[in-house]
């Protein structure tokens, strides 16, 4: 076998040697591929499905400039399964993904499944929903508050400043859904006329729960309510379909939130007065690109506010809120 020396002494086998060497490390950079878990609360709504679009993109665009990136998409089927949530996340801990994207079901259940991550030396990148917890790359979302304050201030003018509401909340530990709530309240107090019938009830995670929770409500408020805000899409969808059954769906001044057919048709059909919705395909799409950037060495910013529009029968048809209410599924998610 050939000793050192000897390849010393040959400089021209010496130097191949340095270049195939090198060109096998070339050829291991070049085939590495950033695997990345991209965790939902849940994959029922639309406004998953446009996250989800929206990571596609980002993932095809990384590839067709040379990095290497693989979008792994799981998530629980609802949104009220904490604990399937957290089994996800350490499932990809154990396969150890390149980094985490996380929209947490609940701000204070997922703190340590994240702290776990971190841990493992997996980063993770938060969008949709807050965590009592920042040690994180960043986090891009919605300004959660604001986007209530839009609805409250909206409900408050529709009423002209007199009359009785009702916020049917989502769940508990839901800190984007609990900011609008939070958001709502602030804007609807600044109406000293305005008196809040019910804030204490939860539509839980499905259309279904939705349902049963308005009619409940409906039955004790019905014939006095005024207004109505509900801050999420199935909310929205379940006290459409109550507001319908007794009636008044085109006489209670009616906010929701998120897109989706069902809330879609109902601001066309008048039953529903407006929406405030997000952008979930730039979610998604802006998470992938901080964690590509990130896995890339380079510095991201800690927090990006995605935008939230409040939509209206006068307003739907502009070109920008058709974009957002109609994210081009099709062509990123077969």
């Amino acid at each position: 076998m050939p000793t050192i020396s000897w390849l010393i002494k040959s400089p021209l086998i010496f130097l191949l040697s340095l270049v195939l060497l090198s060109g096998c490390q070339c050829s291991r950079d070049s085939e590495k591929i950033h695997k990345i878990a991209v965790i939902p609360k849940g994959t029922t709504h639309v406004f998953w499905k446009s996250i989800h679009a929206g990571a596609v993109k980002a993932e095809r665009e990384f590839n067709a400039l040379g990095t290497k990136v693989e979008i792994i998409w799981k998530g629980p089927l609802l949104e009220d399964d904490r604990a399937g949530q957290i089994n996800v996340v350490e499932n990809f801990i154990g396969q150890r993904v390149s980094g985490i994207i996380l929209a947490p079901l609940d701000r204070k259940a997922l703190i340590p499944p994240v702290q776990k991550a971190g841990a493992a030396g997996i980063p993770v990148v938060i969008i949709d929903s807050g965590l009592d917890y920042d040690d994180y790359v960043s986090y891009a979302a919605t300004d959660n508050f604001h986007g209530g304050e839009i609805a409250g201030e909206h409900l408050g003018q529709l009423l002209e400043g007199k009359g009785n509401v009702i916020l049917l909340r989502l769940m508990v530990g839901s800190a984007s859904t609990e900011a609008r709530e939070a958001g709502f309240l602030d804007a609807i107090g600044k109406f000293p006329e305005i008196r809040v019938l019910s804030s204490n009830q939860y539509a839980g995670p499905t259309r279904e729960t939705a349902y049963t929770a308005a009619q409940n409500l409906l039955q004790r408020y019905g014939d006095e309510v005024d207004g109505i805000f509900t801050p999420n899409e199935s909310g929205t969808n379940g006290m459409l379909l109550a507001l319908r059954s007794i009636g008044r769906a085109s006489e209670v001044k009616f906010i929701g939130f998120d897109g989706g057919k069902q809330n879609v048709d109902g601001l066309l059909s008048g039953d529903l007065n407006a929406i405030v919705i997000q952008d979930p395909f730039r979610m998604g799409y802006l998470g992938v690109k901080l964690m590509v950037d990130h896995l890339e060495g380079l510095v991201t910013e800690k927090q990006f506010d995605t935008g939230a529009s409040l939509v209206t029968i006068e307003n739907i048809q502009q070109t920008e809120i058709q974009e957002m209410l109609n994210p081009a599924l099709e062509e990123y998610l077969q």
